[in-house]
C-alpha cells in the first residue's frame, strides 16, 4: 500500500544529519506515491513541523538536539495521531521498548536503508515495525547502542 485514499502520502523527515535526510528523501521518493512534504532538523522543529504540514508518517531520528526522538513524538501524539517511525544508529531492544511507550509504530536502524521503506510500507498499512534486535546481525553492536541510549536519557549521569 504506497497511498491513502488514492492521495500521495506526506512524510515529514527528521535528522540533525543533512545528509542522512538527503539519502532517505531520495530513498523514500522512489516511490511513486510518496512525498517529503518537509524536513526538520531537531525535535522541537519536528513538533512544529508537523502541526504546520499534517504529514502522513513522521520519520524520526533518536539522538538530536534540544530534544531526543521520543520526547518529539511524544509531543507529537499529543497534538494528532500519525504513523512515526524512529530511525536510529543505537536501537536495542530497550530503546525499542522506550519507543513503543512512547507512541511510536516502528523503529529501524539508519544504517539498515532497506528496513525504512519495509517500515514505512508497514506503518502505512496500520502495522507495527519492531524487529528484534537479538538476532546475529545485530547482536555485536548492542553493547554500544546500550551505552549510546544511556548517556542520551534527559536524566542521564554522565
Amino acid at each position: 500500500m504506497s497511498c491513502i485514499g488514492g492521495a500521495v502520502i506526506r512524510i515529514l523527515l527528521v535528522d540533525d544529519n543533512q545528509l542522512i535526510r538527503q539519502s532517505l528523501r531520495r530513498l523514500l521518493e522512489q516511490h511513486d506515491q510518496w512525498k517529503v512534504c518537509g524536513e526538520a532538523s531537531t525535535g522541537r522543529e519536528a513538533v512544529s513541523s508537523f502541526q504546520r504540514l499534517h504529514p502522513d508518517v513522521v520519520v524520526l531520528d533518536f539522538k538530536m538536539p534540544d530534544m531526543n526522538g521520543l520526547e518529539a513524538a511524544r509531543e507529537i501524539t499529543h497534538r494528532g495521531q500519525v504513523p512515526i517511525l524512529l530511525v536510529s544508529m543505537f536501537l536495542n531492544d530497550q530503546l525499542a521498548a522506550e519507543a513503543r511507550k512512547a507512541g511510536v509504530q516502528g523503529t529501524c536502524p539508519k544504517e539498515e536503508v532497506r528496513c525504512v521503506v519495509q517500515a514505512v510500507e508497514a506503518v502505512l498499512r496500520n502495522e507495527t515495525y519492531f524487529p528484534s534486535w537479538k538476532t546475529p546481525q545485530y547482536a555485536s553492536r548492542e553493547f554500544n547502542a546500550r551505552s549510546q541510549w544511556a548517556s542520551s536519557r534527559p536524566n542521564a549521569k554522565n
